[in-house]
């Protein structure tokens, strides 16, 4: 057995080897040790008598799922080997062989929590002019593929797709290696297959370009060779260009929240939150694929509009709409598990009730006054043939488990019935042939029985043992209180009624099997039915997110690039807010405007305008409708931003590299049809170098690229350029002080702001108040000071102990008592106090403390 182990093992060196023994799965060796240490087994050892015992530990064959799924999540390969034979039935070593081998791109999931999450497994090819690169989710068979010029692209759009695994034919640098590492993205080696097949051919029938054929190939031959089953369900591989959609780099959707939240990483928080109100698996998924990909063609993004206008219009269609959504299951992923021969009854019979809400669906959408609705039905194909079909053959609970018999209903199969039949009048006469044995015997309690160790039997008590008629009767088996006997006739029966259970449940197995591949001969029907149901899911959540939330439909321009939205709000952040509570703000970026030069306090609500406005523009590309009164809209090609400071771990970059990182992206790529966003550029490093920095970014940027840009900043000198660049406008953060607190507005206003508001901020956050008075102490002389303070006269007098005020020179050297600091603390608690924000008791609490602390001084 270890030596087939080994032979088996060298095929798959990468891979957790699980060797079917029995009822268990084993590892042994290396693969032992480790996965005893990961998936916390204990771990023993075979050969103990030998010098060098074999480290084995093993899971339960009928647990396996969880294991493997554990060690696949950590980035890990299992190949399951499993028994390809009957122990029972074979003649010396019993025959084993891999199934499957699953990885982190072909894992399939069941979790609810990740229903609406694609996994992707990515193939990529080096080619003499760049790379070619192909990607599927091996659950519902879909495959897109693009070519890519520069590795730097490749693995943008590895991070957008968040792929777990990567089939890779090229070389790769240390560098490349490492980003691989740091993502998290699992490499494997391409494979080669001896023969043609038929799927990659399919796949690749409407590619021309040869980069997306070779890398449709290697991918299709990756999982044709670690699935090992019918790849039936993958379908014909649509090219694409990453110019063909709004471009935004992995940075960009993450800065901008699109599908998680970059805090915290999960759904709540981002846009994909608001929007969601999809009711099906499929839905979902296809609404992140859109959030990732915004349109750029205005005749299909009007054809969205239409349908989310009409579903808005028809309250009673949509409602109706989305009771019959709720009934369909994920078809993607059961069209995926009928290709792949392990789906069993129940999910049959899901898919049968899925496509028996298709009829209800259509019924509304035809008799809506909308014409678009009505269109989008006359293209639906409900399949009712394949629900009647399902719904007829298999029994209203099936069991999960296909083998066991109980699937098939009556009057489906006249030979079923005869066995069924035949193990009904066998149970009557096992009852009959008690009744009379009793009455024979004269043993009351007398009764038959059937284990699957023994069969049938007649059971007596040890009391009644002198009764039993010792020329009919043949001990079979002896218990603590009774004897189990077996009589020529019974043995006769037993023969009938097991082998028309053995033949009933093998027949059963048989007519599931015909079954499911009738229905997979309508794969791609089914496949279309599910695109087109989940299109109607997103339409169906768009509109009902428009009129929850007051979104108006936005308008788009192809003539110029001005920006026009009133009133507008940020998505998410209003949703978060109690109702009413947002402040809503315009951005009217016109033909003589590309520069917003933003400033104001801290925590003002800068950022949250900026990305207000990204978010409205990927929302209305996208086909949704937006948070505002009204929004006139050029169409985008790319969003650059920089936002919020942090490293990036992956690329091993500081803060202000991955400041200049993201501000270069955008200076080299933008045209005049993109919208940049940067807040706090050059707060990186040092003052005077970051102020330079940014000012010679806005000036090229208003000069030589011409984009729609948000530009926030602290530098107020900064505010000064709209004096010379003739296309930027100084806004702000509207801010006041009330009794020495700092109160935000958050309405945008014209013009530069006054004060940075930075010690008020600093206050409202809680630092020491001996911290905030030498601060205003310095701000008081930076400001008195201005330009003609170098660094050495700043080291030398700014900070210098000596260098006290006048003032505090003069109170020093009278006599009048110098006041303490523990004083003055109090005295500046009571100057910025704020009355009206405290109840009556709090004020006494506060005088109490006041005292008791100039006691303690005294």
């Amino acid at each position: 057995m270890m030596e087939q182990y080994y032979e088996i093992k060298k095929q798959y060196p990468d891979a957790f080897l699980f060797y079917r023994v029995g009822d268990f799965y084993e590892l042994f060796e290396d693969d032992a040790v480790k996965g005893a240490q990961i998936l916390e087994l204990t771990l023993t050892h075979r050969s103990n008598k030998s010098a060098n015992p074999i480290p084995m530990a093993g899971v339960p064959h009928v647990a396996v799922d969880s294991y493997v799924d554990t060690l696949v999540e950590k980035g890990y390969k299992v190949a399951l080997c499993e028994q390809l034979e009957n122990p029972k039935e074979a003649k010396g070593m019993v025959k084993r062989g891999i199934i499957q081998l699953v990885t982190p791109g072909t894992r399939l999931s069941d979790k609810p929590s990740e229903a609406k999450d694609a996994n992707y497994l990515t193939s990529v090819v080096t080619t003499k002019s760049g790379f070619g690169l192909a990607y599927s989710d091996v659950s519902t068979g879909e495959i897109f593929a693009t070519h890519l010029k520069t590795f730097a692209a490749v693995a943008n759009e590895l991070l957008s797709l968040r792929t777990r695994e990567v089939v890779y034919n090229g070389h790769l640098s240390s560098d490349d290696t490492e980003f691989f590492n740091k993502a998290n993205i699992t490499i494997s080696k391409p494979v080669e297959l001896t023969k043609k097949h038929a799927e990659i051919s399919f796949a690749q029938q409407q590619l021309t370009n040869s980069a997306e054929k070779a890398a449709v190939k290697q991918l299709v031959s990756y999982l044709l060779t670690t699935q090992k089953r019918s790849l039936a369900h993958l379908q014909v591989a649509q090219s694409y260009e990453v110019n063909q959609y709004l471009q935004m780099s992995h940075t960009v959707q993450n800065n901008l929240e699109l599908i998680s939240s970059a805090k915290t990483g999960k759904k709540m928080g981002s846009l994909f939150w608001v929007l969601d109100k999809t009711h099906t698996a499929m839905g979902g998924r296809l609404l992140k694929q859109w959030l990732a990909r915004p349109l750029l063609a205005v005749d299909k993004l009007q054809e969205r509009q239409e349908m989310v206008q009409s579903l808005l219009d028809g309250y009673f269609t949509r409602e109706n709409v989305i009771d019959a959504l709720k009934g369909v299951y994920d078809l993607e992923r059961l069209t995926g598990r009928i290709a792949f021969g392990n789906v069993n009854a129940r999910e049959l019979l899901q898919l049968s009730h899925s496509l028996a809400a298709v009829p209800t669906i259509l019924a509304e959408l035809q008799k809506s006054d909308s014409e678009i609705l009505q269109h989008f039905a006359q293209a639906i194909d409900p399949l009712k043939g394949v629900a009647k079909l399902i719904a007829t053959t298999i029994v209203d609970q099936p069991p999960i488990v296909t083998t066991d018999g109980g699937l098939i209903r009556d009057g489906v199969d006249s030979q079923l019935d005869r066995y069924r039949d035949a193990m009904n009048n066998g149970k009557k006469w096992l009852a009959e042939m008690e009744v009379s044995e009793r009455q024979k015997t004269g043993i009351d309690n007398l009764k038959v029985g059937y284990n699957k160790v023994f069969g049938y039997y007649l059971q007596v008590t040890n009391s009644n043992k002198s009764k039993v008629p010792q020329d009919r009767y043949m001990r079979k088996q002896t218990l603590t209180n009774a004897e189990r006997y077996i009589t020529p006739e019974l043995k006769e029966h037993e023969n009938l009624i097991l082998e028309a259970q053995t033949k009933s449940t093998d027949l059963e197995y048989d007519l599931f099997v015909k079954l499911r591949e009738e229905v997979k001969k309508y794969i791609s029907a089914l496949q279309k039915l599910a695109g087109q149901l989940a299109s109607l899911d997103v339409f169906c959540s768009f509109a009902q997110v428009a009129e929850e939330n007051n979104y108006c439909r936005p308008h788009f321009h192809t003539d110029n690039q001005d920006v026009k939205v009133v009133a507008g709000r940020h998505p998410v952040v209003e949703k978060v807010m109690q109702a009413g509570a947002y402040i809503p703000n315009d951005v009217k970026l016109d033909e003589a405007t590309n520069i917003f030069l933003i400033t104001g306090p801290n925590m003002s609500g800068k950022s949250t305008y900026m990305r207000q406005m990204a978010l409205i523009a990927v929302m209305a590309q996208v086909g949704s409708f937006v948070p505002a009164e009204s929004a006139d809209l050029p169409i985008f090609d790319q969003i650059f931003t920089r936002i919020g400071a942090a490293d990036d771990l992956i690329s091993g970059q500081s803060t202000f590299m991955v400041e200049m990182t993201e501000a270069n992206a955008a200076l080299q790529a933008a045209t005049k049809r993109s919208l940049v966003l940067f807040d706090e550029i050059g707060r990186g490093t040092a003052t005077y170098d970051g102020m330079a920095l940014a000012g010679a970014i806005v000036q090229y940027l208003h000069d030589e690229v011409g984009a729609k840009v948000l530009f926030a900043t602290h530098f107020h000198e900064l505010t000064a350029l709209e004096q010379t660049l003739p296309h930027l406008k100084n806004i702000h953060v509207g801010a006041t002080e009330e009794n020495g607190k700092l109160i935000f507005l958050h309405k945008i206003l014209p013009g530069p702001a006054d004060q940075s508001y930075g010690i008020h901020v600093a206050q409202l956050a809680g630092l020491p108040r001996k911290v905030l008075r030498q601060a205003t102490k310095l701000l008081q002389r930076l400001e008195a000071q201005g330009s003609n303070l170098g660094p050495t006269s700043m080291q030398l007098d700014l900070f210098s102990s000596n260098s006290a005020s006048e003032e505090t020179e003069n109170l020093v050297e009278s006599d009048v008592t110098p006041v303490t600091d523990k004083e003055k603390d109090i005295l500046d608690e009571i100057a910025n106090l704020y009355l009206a924000d405290q109840t009556p008791l709090q004020v006494m609490q506060l005088v109490e403390n006041w005292q008791e602390d100039l006691k303690d001084k005294n």
